[in-house]
């Protein structure tokens, strides 16, 4: 089983201790290291997986800036492309392709002779293997220069804090930081600390707690209220940002310990006023991923109608980023309807403005907000839903709210809730939920975690205190895996 988030507690200081005990010319030896037991800690035959995309990447990109014609770069690139995308297809999305064509055999009454394959999806394929295609593009486009260190390459696809579950980097951020001495620096290190104290807070307090009751009401949809499911829906949006915005601030804070930064992946993505703009504030490293390496090239090969040829680039862009996310068609789905409603704000970009003239901005922009949300959320059932199945399942089950409420209201006899989590952890979850809004809303208007720096020590270890004590109090009993593990 992978690492939790105790064990991380353990791993991560002696890591860090050894890392400023060594000379410089070493520590890339101890991270590498690290890193290897880090991966395979899950399962140690999937390092292999690894091994293999790093050697052909590393050689493809030597190659490819060597070579004397594009010709020959461009077939360098593809034979990268081609592994990287090769080693998803084989363990991400072989059994989804040779079920979907089973099933499509079965229409006509054909028989797929394609066997399935048991094997366990490797932890954090879809992030490496990106971060890994970025490198050979780039050296491509010619934007970076081959890395000739097989140990220091090796170590930007591995670097243990953000492996398995991101943020994606690009080989301009991070490669330059593993050749430059890191002196120990104590602000630094307190500002990592800081941030993987937060991120700590949000999974074992908020995140962990929602999911307790989000997978119990998806878990046993066909037994809950209407009033469960929408609350869980709801509760699923905060799950999941409090979740995989926690695995990313507790690894930028990891790794601005020992003297590395690693990018932003997140902006306060429940103030967006648009879809577009929600892409811009969550899971920043894979949207512009997408963007660069996809979105542009597939508008500009459209050029001569840059209308549609927007629009086209969108629906197949979310459409794999959909895919991306997992092997199921619910995945699909959700992708896709991220396409359209990109697709129709780019189409209604001009109406739209000229509505946000007419409309005063204190009404404009929180209905914009709200219907955001709204829409995300809505999405978010596809997401979590384990099957098409139970997403339409809780699609149909949501008009039933206002039925029961109003016979709540009638009879007060029927209960608006059942037994999926007692009134008093709703209760805490709907406060943990209230919390991190208001932290936001101060942090956005105030910049209370820059201020805190500024503090006095009294006040900063107060605060610090205050923090793990409501973790030691509130921790879920149950601890849950990072989502984002799975993909």
């Amino acid at each position: 089983m992978l690492f939790n988030s105790f064990e991380f507690l353990v791993f991560f200081p002696v890591v860090t201790v050894l890392f400023f005990i060594l000379p410089h010319r070493f520590r890339w030896q101890l991270l590498l290291a690290a890193s290897c037991f880090f991966y395979m800690f899950f399962k140690p035959e999937y390092i292999l997986i690894l091994a293999f995309t790093i050697v052909v990447d590393y050689y493809a990109g030597i190659l490819i800036e060597s070579a004397a014609t594009s010709k020959l770069k461009k077939r360098y690139l593809m034979i990268s492309l081609v592994a990287n995308i090769g080693v998803l297809a084989v363990f991400k999305y072989y059994n989804f392709i040779n079920d979907n064509i089973t099933g499509l055999a079965g229409l006509f009454g054909w028989t797929n002779p394609i066997p399935a394959l048991t094997m366990l999806l490797p932890v954090g394929l879809s992030f490496h293997t990106f971060q890994a295609m970025s490198y050979t593009l780039e050296i491509a486009r010619g934007n970076y220069r081959a890395e000739k260190h097989f140990g220091i390459y090796a170590l930007y696809v591995m670097f243990y804090p953000q492996l398995v579950a991101g943020p994606i980097e690009r080989p301009q951020n991070m490669i330059h930081q593993f050749h430059e001495k890191k002196e120990f620096c104590y602000t630094r290190v307190v500002d990592g600390l800081r941030l993987m104290l937060w991120g700590f807070f949000k999974k074992i307090v908020i995140a962990d707690n929602l999911a307790t009751y989000t997978d119990s009401v998806y878990g046993n949809l066909h037994v809950q209220t209407s009033i469960a499911i929408v609350i869980a829906v709801f509760f699923f949006a905060f799950q999941i940002y409090c979740d995989f915005s926690a695995y990313t601030d507790i690894a930028r804070g990891a790794a601005r310990v020992m003297g590395f930064e690693l990018v932003k992946n997140f902006n306060y993505p429940f103030r967006s006023r648009s879809v577009t703009d929600f892409w811009r504030r969550w899971h920043m490293s894979l949207t512009t991923w997408f963007n660069d390496y996809l979105f542009t090239p597939l508008v500009i090969r459209n050029r001569d109608s840059i209308k549609w040829g927007v629009v086209f680039a969108l629906m197949v862009t979310f459409s794999l980023s959909g895919l991306w996310h997992g092997a199921a068609w619910t995945y699909v789905v959700f992708g896709v309807m991220h396409g359209i409603a990109m697709s129709y704000e780019f189409l209604t970009k001009k109406s739209r403005k000229r509505l946000s003239k007419k409309v005063p901005a204190f009404i404009y922009n929180p209905m914009c907000q709200a219907l955001t949300f709204l829409f995300v959320c809505f999405t978010w059932i596809f997401f979590r839903a384990g099957s098409m199945q139970d997403a339409f399942y809780v699609l149909r089950r949501i008009p039933g709210v206002f039925t029961e409420l109003s016979n709540f209201a009638v009879t007060n006899s029927k209960p608006i809730f059942d037994g999926t989590l007692n009134r008093l952890g709703l209760i805490y979850c709907g406060m943990f939920v209230i919390l991190l809004e208001t932290i936001h809303y101060l942090d956005n208007k105030f910049q209370i975690f820059s201020r805190l720096r500024t503090q006095r020590a009294l006040v900063r270890w107060s605060v610090y205190y205050l923090t793990v004590l409501v973790m030691m109090f509130f921790a879920s009993a149950t601890a849950h895996k990072f989502i984002y593990f799975q993909f």
